[in-house]
């Protein structure tokens, strides 16, 4: 497993969300959260970590939203990106989904589209979550080694 910095992971992670953003390209209010990392669940250590960066659009016109769920769609493969999930995800509402893999298989994206529920008074959205792979935190010195 390679050892790579919480830091550099994440910035990674963020650095792809703003790529995907110019590739979305539509008008609307984005989520501000930054990633953050989180142990890799299977493995023991708390050294064993991934990045995750949550966001999504809202305040568009769902019809644009579909239009970037589209631009995605060819964009992403453009930018070394593999679809390997293009369909309905497992919701009640069966919200459209793209899963892509970075190339190298360093990052993936999971977007899903959720039309307006005016019950639950929740407006469209595009909903994106950038990941990376687990990594290994580089060792850090104990004391006695200072």
């Amino acid at each position: 497993m390679e050892t790579r910095d919480k830091d550099t992971v994440k910035a990674d992670a963020e650095r792809a969300s703003s790529q995907i953003l110019e590739l979305i390209d539509i008008k609307g209010t984005v989520t501000e959260p930054g990633a953050m990392t989180m142990p890799c669940s299977g493995y023991d250590s708390a050294e064993v970590y991934r990045a995750r960066h949550p966001w999504s659009i809202y305040k568009a016109p769902f019809t644009d939203m579909q239009k970037a769920m589209n631009r995605l769609r060819v964009g992403l493969p453009k930018d070394g990106w593999k679809i390997v999930k293009d369909g309905p995800d497992r919701s009640q509402g069966k919200s459209p989904q793209i899963i892509a893999e970075s190339e190298g298989r360093e990052l993936a994206i999971d977007v899903r589209l959720h039309k307006e529920v005016k019950a639950e008074n929740s407006p469209p959205m595009l909903e994106l979550t950038v990941e990376s792979r687990c990594y290994r935190s580089p060792a850090t010195p104990t004391a006695s080694e200072g």
